[in-house]
């Protein structure tokens, strides 16, 4: 699974006189020139909030209302994009590479997202030999593990295990491995970022006063909390699932803050015991989009020029929203290899509740009840273990499944599959 080489539209956004009310991109999953046409047309019909001065008449009663809503957004506030800002990234890595530190957004399952980000890595080490790749993906602790892989004395399922990637992020992790394979091809630095999740899921449930001395003494030197717009936007998304009033807001809003003061901590340390070295940081859109988030903490710390990439939006877009948005084609990751079967965890041992029709779980001859010990030799004890072992089989791999089969009249039996993935 290698990079895509396509080049794909990124445009800048460019400042207008006021702000306001701004412009929605289109959805996401449209492709190519639709959905660059449709974006245009958005930004064009959409003009900037002006300020109205009203003049009252002879009784001193307010303007009638068609005249005030007149005089509300006039035409000349109309916001304009120049087409011949928009480039592909041939015209955007150079823009990039004066800059020491460039922050790439995604959301965690888009596997485009992903190959945007490998992509814009690998020009921008084409130009700095010298560059590391910040995840938040990774956890702070688990820095070893990410140096062993990259400097190869751990395999992937290895690297996998001793991050505890399964438990901690759970994504696929077929969406990040190009990325860690390049770093591992090209011995560049992978920088785990993000907070131990116990520490921020503690925060999470009990707030900040619950830690303890040591946790505290994990937590990023400086927390701002001085950015009302931030807050703001992350009561907005807090409110659409609300988890106990206004008190599981600010335990909420503390997380975050956690998050993004931890992660800039985190680059901004690594970058300046290593004056020599720039970065490209990966993290959701969240942590990125206008600035609030990882970028200002990181430019507080290491007084730098940063630039931030976004890909896709179907939010508002205004000026602070990024220094460029990418508009990527929608790319699927291939289809993983399935058993067929439906799993159930009971704490010490996967054990099967169903084959699905005409599945190679079926096939087999495998029963409801069979007890999961191995695949590939590998023990299998839970989920865990399950996805580490089959996260890169495909359709028409096989697999060496050993399970236990309990018998009424006799003793359990131990038995061994050969299995062609579907």
């Amino acid at each position: 699974m290698g990079s895509d080489n396509r080049s794909y539209p990124a445009i800048r956004l460019q400042h207008c006189a006021g702000r306001g009310g701004g412009a929605r991109f289109p959805d996401g999953a449209r492709a190519g020139v639709v959905r660059t046409a449709l974006l245009l047309a958005a930004l064009f019909a959409t003009g900037c909030t002006a300020t109205a001065h009203h003049h009252p008449g002879a009784a001193g009663a307010p303007p009638p209302p068609a005249v005030a809503a007149a005089t509300v957004e006039p035409i000349g506030a109309t916001r304009v994009l120049e087409l011949s800002g928009i480039t592909d990234l041939d015209g955007l890595i150079p823009r990039l590479a004066g800059k020491r530190v460039v922050l790439v957004g995604e959301i965690h399952d888009r596997y485009d997202h992903h190959l945007m980000q490998l992509e814009i890595i690998r020009r921008l080490h084409a130009v700095h030999p010298r560059l590391a790749i910040g995840m938040e993906a990774f956890q702070q602790p688990f820095q070893d593990a990410l140096d062993a892989y990259v400097a190869g004395r751990l395999n992937e399922q290895e690297l996998l295990h001793a991050t505890g990637y399964y438990e901690r992020w759970r994504f696929d992790y077929r969406l990040y491995a190009p990325i860690l394979r390049y770093a591992r091809e090209h011995a560049l630095p992978v920088v785990a970022l993000n907070l131990p999740g116990e520490l921020t899921r503690k925060v999470g449930r009990e707030g900040l006063e619950a830690l303890t001395e040591d946790e505290r003494a994990q937590l990023p030197r400086e927390i701002d909390r001085s950015d009302n717009a931030y807050a703001a936007r992350l009561e907005a998304v807090y409110d659409q699932h609300p988890r106990g009033g206004r008190h599981g807001f600010e335990n909420f809003l503390e997380v975050q803050l956690l998050w993004d003061e931890g992660m800039a901590q985190r680059a901004a340390d690594y970058l300046q015991a290593r004056p020599d070295y720039n970065m490209v940081l990966l993290a959701g859109r969240g942590h990125i989009a206008w600035g609030s988030g990882i970028p200002q903490r990181l430019e507080r710390r290491l007084s730098t020029d940063v630039a931030t990439v976004l890909s896709d939006w179907d939010g508002e877009a205004e000026p602070a929203l990024a220094d460029y948005l990418l508009l990527p084609v929608k790319r699927e990751l291939p289809p993983p290899g399935r058993l067929g079967a439906l799993l159930s965890e009971d704490g010490s041992a996967l054990s099967i509740d169903a084959c699905l029709p005409e599945s190679p779980c079926q096939r087999a001859g495998l029963r409801r009840g069979d007890r999961l010990l191995a695949i590939d030799g590998e023990p299998v004890a839970d989920m865990t273990d399950l996805r580490l072992q089959v996260w890169d089989k495909r359709p028409g791999d096989a697999i060496s499944l050993a399970i236990e089969r309990e018998h009424w009249l006799r003793p359990p039996q131990d038995l061994v599959y050969e299995i062609t993935l579907q």
